[in-house]
């Protein structure tokens, strides 16, 4: 989760370490009911799992990361039953809950992107603010980020920072880092922050100068976008009617993601003549967020991080889920696969 500070006393596991971001609209919009089941997709340092248990409810916490699940056992412990965690991709949540003998929940959330725990460790390789290895993996598996810089081409690179980044020196900085891995290997977030900084010009009260190559990176070694689509038709299909689906997000191309397909499940497809009406599927969530819920001013000033958040619900009919996805959900770029081996 991409909360921060805290020290507030949880009604579960005792002291709470951070504060999770929109945390009293996110258990609004679950709708929260005593003995319901829930899915906390992104486990994190569990405040929306504090939260659900509290209520009275019971809770499927999954992560990738490792450390996640070691820090939650207090929590399960605490939960005396009612909470069970899983280390798995959150993409997986419908298999996950499967193999638990799950075939419906009351709710699944999501709160996307690098959690504040990840950040503020300098061995994780998330953050430029700490000097640590070029890693950035969510879980143990796959190429880390310097495998990335290393191997990948100026020109994926270039697309890779100017897309999932939005950095409008893309070229520049894909450019310099080529020609400083040709001298000697990136393996440090520190190296990495001085090359983009040595073309990227910070200007007074802005955001630092690597802030949108790292997202850029951390995003596609994750596939962060690819799991989301994979997570929002696993919980369409897992979610029980009048379950609610909550989303909370940090970045642009995450929230166009989930807006594109909240707003593609919620209306009827016209007819044609190769589809009468009457066969167009019908609704299969009901939009309950017409815009997106930001954090206010008081929220902000005590986790900035929540500055950037943006949270959108809905709430599960009962029509059958369907198989398609909307297209154009993800960006047009290459796989890590692809890239890895220079295509």
């Amino acid at each position: 989760m991409t909360g921060g500070g805290g020290g507030s006393r949880a009604a579960v596991g005792g002291l709470a370490h951070h504060i999770p971001v929109l945390g009293r609209r996110v258990a609004e919009y679950l709708n929260i009911r005593h003995d319901g089941l829930y899915v906390d997709a992104t486990f994190g340092a569990g405040g929306y799992s504090r939260a659900i248990l509290s209520a009275g409810a019971r809770v499927v916490g999954i992560d990738r990361d490792q450390t996640a699940i070691a820090m939650g056992a207090d929590l399960v412990e605490a939960a005396q039953g009612r909470l069970i965690l899983t280390e798995d991709r959150f993409s997986n949540l419908e298999a996950a809950c499967r193999e638990l003998d799950i075939d419906g929940v009351d709710g699944v959330v999501f709160d996307l992107g690098v959690s504040s725990m990840q950040l503020d460790r300098a061995e994780r390789g998330f953050s430029f603010r700490h000097d640590g290895p070029l890693d950035m993996r969510m879980g143990a598996d796959g190429p880390s980020a310097a495998d990335l810089v290393a191997a990948a081409s100026e020109r994926d690179l270039s697309a890779i920072i100017a897309t999932l980044g939005e950095e409008r020196h893309a070229r520049a900085v894909a450019r310099a880092i080529v020609r400083a891995r040709a001298q000697q290997p990136i393996t440090t977030t520190k190296q990495l922050a001085d090359i983009v900084s040595s073309v990227v010009r910070a200007k007074p009260n802005e955001i630092h100068p690597a802030t949108r190559t790292f997202q850029a990176l951390r995003v596609f070694v994750n596939d962060e976008l690819g799991e989301l689509v994979t997570a929002l038709a696993a919980s369409e299909r897992l979610l029980s009617p009048g379950g609610r689906l909550v989303v909370v997000s940090f970045h642009s191309l995450e929230d166009r993601i989930v807006k594109t397909f909240l707003a593609d499940r919620s209306k009827t497809p016209a007819g044609s003549r190769h589809m009468p009406e009457r066969e167009a599927p019908v609704p299969t969530f009901t939009v309950l967020t017409k815009k997106p819920v930001a954090a206010d001013e008081a929220e902000i000033a005590e986790n900035p991080r929540a500055r950037s958040a943006k949270l959108r619900a809905a709430a599960r009919t009962d029509a059958k889920p369907r198989t398609a996805m909307p297209e154009r959900l993800l960006p047009n770029l290459p796989t890590l696969d692809q890239v890895m081996r220079g295509r």
